[in-house]
């Protein structure tokens, strides 16, 4: 699959969802959207987990200075 930005790959994906939830497709192109939709998922996910491992987050220690630590996933609100 070609490079696409992950902006295009998730409408690409809402797009097949919505095809897919509609019916009206051969059960071959069903299958064909619905491997798309796997790969376009798959590649989504990837770039996201590799966004969440380049994000650092400024904070102040103990003594007043700042200092770089990975980002808590646990602290993030839903």
């Amino acid at each position: 699959m070609a490079e696409v930005k992950f902006e295009e790959a998730l409408k690409k994906l809402e797009k097949i969802v919505v095809d897919l939830e509609q019916g009206d497709l051969s059960l071959d192109e069903a299958l064909k959207k619905y491997q798309e939709g796997i790969e376009l998922s798959r590649s989504c996910s990837q770039r996201l987990e590799s966004a969440k491992k380049k994000i650092d987050v400024l904070t102040k220690n103990k003594k007043g200075e700042f200092e770089l630590k990975p980002l808590d996933e646990s602290k993030i609100e839903d």
